[in-house]
């Protein structure tokens, strides 16, 4: 496989129209992320309530692959409960470096098309940049939490 094989009708459309939600104004928490290898960066936030997301903002500047990631997160992140979306960064983890399938869950359908990346371990930390971004700030939110419950 060639790597431009990577970047399927469907990636380049998903990345093409991805939403951009910008950045939120007073999220409960925030993490930026850099892959090393290609220079592609993203900053997230998130509002958490009860346990489910409810609210996303980002902002990135990414090859194809971590914009696709990123539009799918965009897409369906809100109303997900923070145990499901560990859930689908894990299933992503594990698609990629030990050739489980894609993420469960018919939201999720879309990271499918991320599959092919697998071969390709320099693609892995772009492709996984908003998943680890997110649960980053999902990370800080339980410790500030966690803090002030003292």
């Amino acid at each position: 496989m060639e790597l431009s094989d990577l970047y399927s009708d469907r990636i380049l459309e998903l990345a093409g129209n991805q939403p951009r939600p910008g950045r939120l104004s007073a999220p409960d928490a925030s993490a930026r992320k850099v892959s090393r290898v290609c220079g592609s960066t993203i900053e997230v936030d998130i509002i958490v309530a009860d346990g489910v997301i409810t609210g996303y903002g980002h902002d990135i500047q990414a090859c194809a692959l971590g914009q696709t990631s990123a539009a799918v997160v965009a897409t369906h992140v809100v109303g997900t409960p923070v145990s499901e979306f560990r859930r689908v960064r894990d299933e992503m983890t594990a698609m990629l470096k030990a050739d489980g399938p894609p993420p469960a869950g018919e939201k999720w359908i879309d990271l499918k098309y991320l599959e092919p990346v697998r071969e390709y371990r320099p693609r892995h930390t772009s492709t996984l940049l908003v998943f680890d971004a997110v649960c980053e700030a999902l990370d800080k939110l339980d410790a500030s939490r966690a803090a002030a419950a003292g």
